[in-house]
């Protein structure tokens, strides 16, 4: 009777831990990362997010989903599935399915069965980097030749604070898988955050876009790196099919088709002199 009771414990632990919120917020010097997990978003406020951007919205959508770096003197960077769906290209790179042939002919007396592909991207690509915030003041971007130092990121350093949050994730009607997350690892001297983009069209194409941001405690910007690798599944023929559902692995085996290196500045507040030291 106490291993049953143990078994059912255990159960309702396992199956309340995918649902439970939650929300973390750790300090590094000046900065305050918030990263916030909750339940799928509410079915009458994705009908009211869908009619807002025009789309059908993925399967989970992790709208309440957050993670957030913000400075005490009020500006920062965040990441939310609403703002990177609203990066989502319209029609534009639009990708077919492998069985699009055999899906129009089993539809051939439909009056849609020419719209294989719908008037979005139904892979829900996206190109986004982040959401800047501020109070009056906001980061710089600009582009830079300078790199994030990746061998350096490798060197074994006590992790203070790690946390992955998803934003959206969509099977594409069972012909792959659409998703991104982005996860952050603060060290003693720098934090480090990775937003994945991961899209697999089986028998078609495997795209990932990443952004890469690093921050060195006592400088004064950032380091955010975006890049696009993506291959057809005929172009991965020597790559084993096992790898084609880990991003981790199958990433380096994909083609680099665009980088772009930025420097996010960060703001100088000058402080201010109180009005009782003012001269008379």
């Amino acid at each position: 009777m106490a291993q049953v009771k143990l078994m059912l414990a255990s159960l309702s632990t396992m199956m309340s831990h995918g649902f439970k919120s939650s929300k973390q917020d750790f300090t590094f010097g000046p900065w305050k990362v918030t990263a916030a997990k909750n339940h799928i978003m509410k079915s009458k406020d994705i009908e009211r997010l869908a009619e807002e951007m025009s789309m059908p919205l993925p399967e989970m959508l992790f709208g309440d989903n957050i993670l957030r770096i913000h400075h005490t003197d009020g500006y920062g960077i965040e990441f939310n599935a609403v703002d990177a769906l609203k990066r989502v290209n319209n029609m534009e790179d639009a990708v077919k399915v492998a069985c699009a042939q055999e899906w129009q002919e089993s539809r051939a007396d439909s009056e849609h069965s020419k719209e294989v592909v719908r008037p979005y991207d139904w892979t829900y690509t996206t190109d986004y980097r982040g959401t800047l915030i501020g109070e009056g003041v906001q980061i710089q971007v600009t582009e830079t030749a300078e790199r994030i130092n990746m061998e350096k990121l490798k060197a074994r350093e006590q992790i203070m604070f790690f946390d992955d949050v998803l934003l959206f994730e969509d099977e594409l009607h069972d012909h792959g898988v659409s998703m991104i997350s982005v996860k952050i690892r603060v060290m003693p001297t720098s934090f480090f955050l990775l937003l994945r983009f991961f899209l697999r069209v089986d028998g078609v194409l495997i795209r990932i876009n990443d952004t890469r941001l690093y921050h060195e405690a006592g400088k004064n910007y950032m380091l955010r790196e975006f890049s696009t690798r993506e291959s057809k599944i005929s172009e991965l023929k020597n790559v084993p099919a096992s790898l084609y559902t880990d991003p981790n692995e199958i990433a380096q085996h994909l083609t680099l088709k665009l980088t772009v290196c930025e420097k996010l500045e960060l703001p100088v507040i000058e402080p201010q002199t109180a009005a009782d030291e003012a001269p008379q």
